[in-house]
């Protein structure tokens, strides 16, 4: 089960909110927010309350449909920061010209999911490499069977042998 949370229109450029957002991927939620309480960029804090709010979605989704959601075991599965509408602005230059500007802004989504457990990585896991297995044995056998085909064939006639007849 999946739990998401959306933050719109965050006044932070989307390649700065990535910064943080990348140090949380993939962790626990417990040390999720010991990283977000301890980074000095300025996006820590409302990624840490979007965090906070996605948390929150899990405990009272699991408490509406009856699910048995531990918290303690929510990993944050992705957290992506995209493009949202930007502000042009115009900036006074020298000589009665006029700079423009952007200001950007971010639409910040981050989902969490319950860690699987190390037997089902691991079924999965086998199972990915058998297929794996089963398509590398299939390209040589293709390989062969030209390899044969050209051994078949007559081999070309060089100049000199042209040259004697």
């Amino acid at each position: 089960m999946e739990f998401t949370a959306t933050a719109r229109f965050q006044r932070v450029s989307p390649q700065k909110a990535r910064l943080v957002l990348d140090l949380i991927k993939g962790q626990r939620v417990s040390d999720a927010f010991s990283t977000l309480a301890f980074t000095k960029k300025r996006i820590a804090g409302p990624v840490e309350k979007l965090l906070r709010s996605a948390v929150d979605n899990a405990n009272y989704l699991s408490q509406e449909k009856g699910l048995d959601v531990d918290v303690d075991d929510l990993v944050v599965k992705s957290a992506v920061a995209g493009d949202g509408p930007r502000l042009k602005r115009i900036r006074p230059a020298p000589m009665g010209r006029a700079f423009r500007y952007v200001r950007r802004m971010a639409h910040i989504v981050i989902v969490l999911g319950e860690r699987t457990s190390k037997s089902a990585e691991l079924k999965k896991d086998a199972q990915g490499e058998a297929g794996k297995a089963v398509a590398k044995g299939a390209k040589p056998a293709k390989a062969k069977a030209g390899a044969a085909a050209k051994s078949k064939k007559k081999p070309a006639a060089r100049n000199w042998e042209k040259a004697a007849r």
